[in-house]
Order: structure tokens, then sequence, then C-alpha cells
């Protein structure tokens, strides 16, 4: 008992001393910062690669596009996975798995030379990279104040925002270097120094054993919270499904602009570099959104930024739908216009979501991701099953994605 003691208070001073540190401090946040970005590079890197994997492999436009499909099927799945996994073996053991999970399955994709098995791979390899969307928001959410947690995630989530641009920037140069399959070499390289900072910053926990053993000891279970329950709070299940809304359009746009830009003419390069508008104003929109937080509050900083999202929905709709599309611009503008909001949208509802569970948040934000990532798995798979029809099925999932984000306040 007293070795335990000891070994839980030496934790506690290692953890003390690596974050406290300006090098330590500076990197955690780097930690944070990579962690929440790994999901999102895995879904971006190789976007300018599209083209090149169909005339490697022989496949159709819809199959490759497919792969962005199962990825994100998977990465809905493993959502719900970790929250036990973390009560049962700690984030660092978790973590340790996920990362290794994605990194097995990144190499083995690399490798491949049948989309089939390269599409299961990405499930697995999704599976893997939950770990990591999950785990990087409980560690912010239950180490400070709600107040902290907000400002945190407000200057995390515009860093995210660079992935988008960045990630196929990286891509493009990758694969004009080496190859579409360098690309996951790459990915994988990340995912072990990623998990070598784990074992740096991350403590680690004794395994659970009442958790392990549930069946013979009810006593951990008794201050768990349900996924019913927390579904039935319409506070907490507002907040993520204006955050799924969101995210949908934004992987509806994913799924079929480097299919758009291709018909235009444009080449890899140039699909690579179009992400950049949307992510310089989805990091203008999150620092925007902290002045309005300030200045009106959170609720207020919401609706007025839910209405620039309705109002670029309804252009989106106009220029894909109702007039005859000549030029990638518009939409351009209008993308980048609800980057803007979700940027501020983002961290508010993830922020007022994952607090109303302080107490479980891992399983809150495993939970919450799933409803989001399975809004954008159906989003993304309704893109590709019509990605004949380019920019107009763009348009149809735009106005979807506007109902869905209205309907916390229905009713109140």
């Amino acid at each position: 008992m007293r070795d335990r003691f000891r070994d839980s208070e030496s934790s506690k001073m290692t953890n003390h001393v690596k974050t406290n540190s300006i090098i330590g401090q500076y990197g955690y946040y780097l930690y944070l910062v990579m962690l929440s970005m790994l999901s999102f590079v895995a879904t971006d890197m190789y976007l300018p690669a599209f083209k090149s994997i169909e005339s490697s492999l022989g496949v159709s436009a819809s199959e490759v596009a497919m792969s962005l499909t199962t990825f994100l099927a998977g990465l809905a799945i493993g959502q719900l996975l970790y929250g036990d996994i973390v009560r049962k073996y700690g984030k660092r053991l978790a973590l340790m798995f996920g990362l290794s999970l994605f990194m097995m399955s990144t190499l083995a994709i690399s490798i491949l030379d049948s989309m089939l098995l390269i599409n299961i791979c990405r499930v697995f390899q999704a599976l893997g990279v939950c770990s990591a969307s999950v785990i990087w928001q409980a560690l912010v959410i239950e180490k400070h104040s709600p107040i902290e947690s907000q400002k945190m995630l407000s200057n995390l989530m515009p860093l995210v925002a660079l992935s988008p641009a960045i990630a196929p920037i990286l891509g493009a140069l990758v694969l004009e270097a080496w190859g579409w399959r360098s690309i996951f070499v790459c990915l994988a390289v990340t995912a072990i120094i990623l998990m070598v900072m784990t074992v740096y910053f991350v403590d680690k926990d004794r395994p659970n054993k009442l958790a392990i053993n549930t069946s013979t000891n009810q006593q951990a279970t008794n201050t768990q919270i349900s996924f019913t329950a927390m579904l039935v709070n319409r506070f907490y299940l507002g907040n993520v499904l204006i955050f799924s809304a969101c995210s949908a359009s934004f992987f509806s746009y994913l799924t079929l602009w480097p299919i758009v830009m291709d018909k235009f003419g444009y080449d890899a390069g140039a699909i690579a570099w179009s992400f950049v508008p949307q992510t310089v104003m989805f990091i203008v929109g999150g620092f925007s959104g902290k002045l309005l937080i300030n200045k009106w509050g959170s609720e207020t900083a919401l609706k007025l930024e839910l209405g620039l999202f309705f109002t670029t929905s309804v252009l989106l709709g106009l220029f894909t739908l109702v007039f005859e599309m000549t030029s990638i611009y518009p939409i351009l503008v209008v993308f980048a216009l609800q980057a803007a909001a979700n940027g501020a949208i983002y961290p508010i509802t993830v922020n007022q979501a994952l607090q109303t569970f302080k107490g479980n948040a891992t399983k809150a934000a495993g939970l919450q991701n799933f409803i989001q990532v399975s809004c954008a798995f159906f989003a993304s798979s309704l893109m590709a099953t019509f990605a004949l029809y380019g920019e107009v099925a763009m348009g149809w999932g735009s106005l979807d994605h506007l109902v869905w984000s209205s309907l916390r306040f229905i009713g109140e």
C-alpha cells in the first residue's frame, strides 16, 4: 500500500515538473495539438493523391472517394470504445494501443495493391486514431476549469484547423517526390513520434481492477453515466448536433472537392493549395469567436456564428443548384466564410457539451465524436455515391446540414 502511494506521488511530481517548466508547457501544448490534428491529417493528407491512386490501382473516382467514407465509418465506431478502455487501463495505455494500431494499419496501406484491402485497413487506421481524437479532449476538460477549458479549446482548435491546409500541401509535396504510398509512411512515422511523447507527457495509470471485473463488482459502474443518460440531456445533445452538422458540411466538401476541381482541370498541387483559404478563415473565426464570447457570452456568440453558417449554406445551394457553375471561386469564397463560422462554433459547442459531464469527459467526448463522425460518414457516403454529380450533390448536402444545425433551437 505504501509503495502504491509512493508511486502515485512520484507520478504526480514527475508530471508537475514536465508540464510546469517552460519547455514542458510548450511541449505539452504541442503534444495536444498533434493529438488533436492526427485524425484530420490522416483524412486530408492523401486527398491530392486521389487521381494518382486511381491510375496506380486502376480504380474509379468513386472507389477512391469511398476510402474516405470507410475511414469515417471506423472513426465513428471507435469513438465509443475508448471511454471504457480509458476507465479500465488508463489514458496512457489506451493511447499506446490506439497509436500502435494506427501505425500498423497505415504501414499496411503503404504496401497494398488492392483497393478493397486498403479500405479495410482504413477502418482499422480510423479505429486506432480515435484514441487521440477522444483522449486529447478529456485531457483538456478534466484538468482545467470551464473558463480555462474554453480558452484552451479556442486556442487549440484554430491550430487544428491548419491540418486541412498543411496536410494536403505536405501530401502533394510527398506525392511529387516519392509517390502516394510514401504519404502513409509519413503518417506512420508521426504515430511513432506521438507514442514517444505519450510516454513522456501522460501519466502511467494503474489498471482499474474494479472496472475490469464489473461482472463481480458493480461499484465501478456506480459513478458512470450511461450513454442513454447523455442522449436525453437536451443541452448536451443540442450542442453535439450543431457540432455534427457543421462537421458533416465540411466532410461533404472534402469528399467532392478534389473531384470538382479535377473536373475544372486543376492538378494535385492546385487541389492542395485550395484548402488554404478556408484554413485561414477557420483560424480567424476561432479568434473572433473568443472576442464575441468575451463581449456577449458564449450563447449569443453561438447564435451569431450559426447565422453566418446558415447564410453560407443557402449561398452554396444557390451557386450550385440555381446558377450554372462556370468557376470554382464562388464556392471557394463561400466555404471560406463557412469555415470562419465553424472556427467559432466548434470550441463553443464542444466545451458546452463536455462541461455537462465533466466527471465523465472521456465517455462524453466519445459519444460526441461518435455522433459527429456518424453524421460525417453519412454525408460523405451520400456524396461519394453521387460523386458524378459533383457540385450539385455538394449543394443539396449543404442545405441538408442547415436543417441539422438548427435542431437544438427547435422548441425553445
